[in-house]
Formats: C-alpha cells, structure tokens, sequence
C-alpha cells in the first residue's frame, strides 16, 4: 500500500507540473495571439475557443501518456497499448471496468482517478475563464 501512495503521490506531482506549465504555455500563446491582432468578431473568437479546447486536450493526453507509462513500467498491466486504455478510462473516471490492473496496483489507479478527476476539473475553470476573456462569451452577460 505504501509503494502505491509513494508512486502516486509522485505521478501526480509530475502531472500537476505538466498540467501548470501546459496552461502557462497556452495562455502566453493565446495572449501573445491577442496582443498582436486583437480577437474580435465571433469567427475569431470561436476559433480561438477552438485552439484553447485543442490545447487542453493535448495536456490530458501527454497526462494520460505518462500514467500508462508508469502502469507498464510497473508492469502493473503488461501490454503498452492495455495500459493506455486503462488509463484513459481511469484518468477520465469513466471505469468500464473492462479492463484491469494487477490487485497490487489498484490504490494507484484510484490515485489516478482522483487526479483525473481534479485536473479536468481545473482545465474546465480554465477554459470558463478563457471563454470570458477571449472566447465568444462575456462576464456577467447570461444566456
């Protein structure tokens, strides 16, 4: 049980640090993008609520990446392409249970839910704001 808290604790760490920096990365592009050519009109504005979404999804996937690679290096799931799904249903919480892990690992997996879980969570802040600022929406208008 240990060794699972261990390893966890250390993969989610590691994705916390990718997320962060993934989301520092998109927004000093897309402000970088803004200062050169304000974004108006809705064309521009969906486009660029387009390109946030893209960004986003590339975190979760290098996130989702790095937790397979750690059930495959455990050999907690012994085929590369097993422990891709199973982390993408686990990291997702989507848990169809149609694929499993060695019972020695499955704290890990339950860390990994969590963490998928919270950072979504975060990128779903993340893209509620960037919506009102560049995106097609505005604060305080409702729909």
């Amino acid at each position: 049980m240990l060794i699972n808290l261990f390893v966890g604790t250390l993969v989610i760490s590691l994705t916390v640090i990718v997320h962060t920096l993934g989301l520092v990365v998109v927004a000093n592009i897309m402000n970088a993008i803004a200062e050169r050519r304000p974004i108006h009109g809705y064309r521009r504005k969906v486009a660029a609520m387009i390109a946030v979404m893209y960004a986003l999804f590339a975190i979760h996937t290098v996130e989702i990446w790095i937790w397979a690679a750690v059930y495959f290096h455990l050999d907690a799931i012994t085929l590369f392409e097993d422990a891709l799904y199973f982390s993408a249903i686990t990291f997702s919480t989507l848990g169809y249970g149609d694929s499993l892990i060695e019972d020695q690992w499955q704290l890990l997996a339950g860390l990994e839910g969590i963490s998928g879980f919270l950072l979504i969570g975060w990128s779903t802040a993340y893209l509620v704001s960037a919506s009102t600022r560049l995106g097609p929406f505005q604060a305080g208008k409702h729909f």
